[in-house]
């Protein structure tokens, strides 16, 4: 084991997590044989395998799962090391650490460098994630700062609002209920809808703005991406319920509208959130301030009010 590498250790570790070479690989930004590479490297050094496949899922051995636990020690050794070295750096010659819900990717690297064009010398890392992933990050200290809309209630960490979030429904321009409206719950539950999957960060708004209603509503489809969920609205398969900051360019192009609904938009907060007893590294503080001080203003510049009535 003396020979292993940093590297190496990282590399299992995100295969043990995920329990997939190919995930594991496009986490890492490397090539699945590179990645099996590193992992056949370390099993040479510890003599023993490490994973065993079993028709098409991967496991961890005993060996496996017992180098895991020390090697996330490790890992996490470094990673303090790095915070506190960061510390003596300060801002200008910090790296920010930032993980986001995929509503927030469609303005936040904006946000990023606007902070970055304030303090030359920043390093940027931004990542995105679903919910259940993005909890993982901060349960797993790899990030310094979370961007979500509902902070968990099961990590003790600080939550700070900085900017709202509004939810709207969405149709294709030529939908039967495009230009009409207030439309009532009842009409609306009755039309066939394109939404998130269960669990994700939409999905949980949705309960809020249907309520008991949610039972009802009529489920063509569930899909993981709000890419390909504006792609079947555009196409007719359904309305959608998204984020306002996600549909900006289909409103420009007029390929999207707002239907005008009772209730909505469901106006809800952009979260920034970190662990509480995390010592946060200058750059990360000074970040979060920016976007108490100025998040909620940038987006709006960047995002145009895209309901009706705004």
């Amino acid at each position: 084991m003396k020979n292993a590498t940093l590297r190496q250790l990282k590399v299992f570790e995100a295969v043990a997590r995920r329990l997939s070479f190919s995930r594991a690989a496009e986490e890492l930004h490397l090539t699945q044989p590179a990645v099996s590479t590193q992992v056949r490297a370390l099993e040479g050094h510890v003599g023993m395998p490490l994973f065993e496949q079993l028709g098409k899922k991967v496991f961890l051995t005993q060996a496996g799962d017992e180098l895991l636990h020390f090697c996330r020690a490790i890992i996490q050794q470094f990673d303090e090391a790095e915070d506190a070295m960061a510390q003596l750096k300060g801002i200008a010659g910090g790296k920010l650490n930032v993980a986001v819900i995929s509503a927030g990717d469609y303005f936040f690297p904006q946000l990023m460098v606007a902070f970055a064009r304030q303090h030359p010398g920043v390093q940027l890392n931004l990542t995105v994630h679903n919910r259940e992933e993005l909890l993982g990050e901060l349960a797993a200290n790899r990030t310094d700062l979370a961007v979500m809309v509902r902070p968990p209630a099961e990590l003790d960490t600080q939550n700070d609002a900085f900017a709202p979030h509004p939810y709207v429904i969405v149709g294709a321009p030529d939908h039967p209920l495009a230009g009409r409206g207030p439309i009532a719950m009842e009409e609306l539950i009755r039309q066939p809808f394109v939404v998130r999957e269960p669990g994700s960060d939409t999905w949980f708004s949705m309960e809020d703005a249907f309520g008991k209603h949610l039972a009802s509503l009529n489920v063509a489809m569930e899909i993981k991406s709000t890419e390909t969920i504006k792609q079947a609205v555009i196409a007719g398969m359904g309305l959608g319920f998204l984020s306002a900051h996600t549909i900006g360019h289909e409103l420009a192009a007029r390929s999207l509208v707002v239907l005008e609904v009772e209730g909505f938009p469901l106006m809800l907060n952009w979260y920034v959130v970190h662990r509480r007893e995390k010592r946060l590294p200058p750059v990360a503080r000074a970040f979060r301030q920016f976007l108490l001080d100025e998040g909620a203003q940038r987006i709006a510049r960047l995002i145009p009010a895209s309901h009706p009535g705004a």
